[in-house]
């Protein structure tokens, strides 16, 4: 079993940045993807952002060039770091890890961006 926690959600202005932390823990292997996934109220969950082992990275279109998902493999932690932010990005964020087979995910955190 693989826990993950989620921080760094929060409220922010248009324009504005955050950076959401996630930290994995239990049987977490070093042969895992790591990513970001978010969820709008009335919408499919979808991808973000995901990141290997070695740091090859994957990102949405519509995030490209706003966001930069980064990890580090010595405390089990992916961070997701959210530029220009936009009141569509509006969503509940969760945090991924898939290992094995297996997927496993947080519990969200919930990014706000209203004025």
């Amino acid at each position: 079993q693989v826990q993950l926690v989620e921080s760094g959600g929060g409220l922010v202005q248009p324009g504005g940045s955050l950076r959401l932390s996630c930290t994995a823990s239990g049987s977490v292997f070093s042969t895992n993807f790591m990513g970001w996934y978010r969820q709008a109220p009335g919408k499919l969950r979808e991808l973000v952002a995901s990141i290997s082992r070695f740091g090859n990275t994957n990102y949405a279109d519509s995030m490209k060039g706003r966001v930069t998902i980064s990890r580090d493999n010595a405390k089990n932690t992916v961070y997701l770091q959210m530029n220009s932010l936009r009141p569509e990005d509006t969503a509940v964020y969760y945090c991924n890890c898939a290992q094995r087979g297996l997927s496993y995910w947080g519990q969200g955190t919930q990014v706000t961006v209203s004025s």
